[in-house]
């Protein structure tokens, strides 16, 4: 599930930083705006069955890979 989700956040980031640094606050280093958040929840819908409302979270809690990562397996 781990390295599914690092695929589509270097695929939305058009970066693999991402693989390398679960840290990094990707709206901090403009590797997602608000177009790019959207296209990730509809990737993770369509990916793991997750329905994931952009008014469910805050901005916080889908900021770095690990965090998008640990949303996942807490709602799966």
């Amino acid at each position: 599930m781990e390295e599914k989700v690092l695929d589509l956040l270097e695929e939305i980031c058009e970066d693999d930083v991402v693989r390398e640094d679960g840290d990094i606050n990707l709206f901090e280093e403009e590797l997602l705006d608000s177009l790019a958040f959207t296209e990730l929840l509809v990737a993770i819908e369509e990916q793991f069955g997750i329905i994931i409302s952009p008014s469910e979270v805050e901005r916080t809690d889908v900021e770095t890979p690990n965090k998008i990562i640990a949303l996942i397996r807490a709602r799966s």
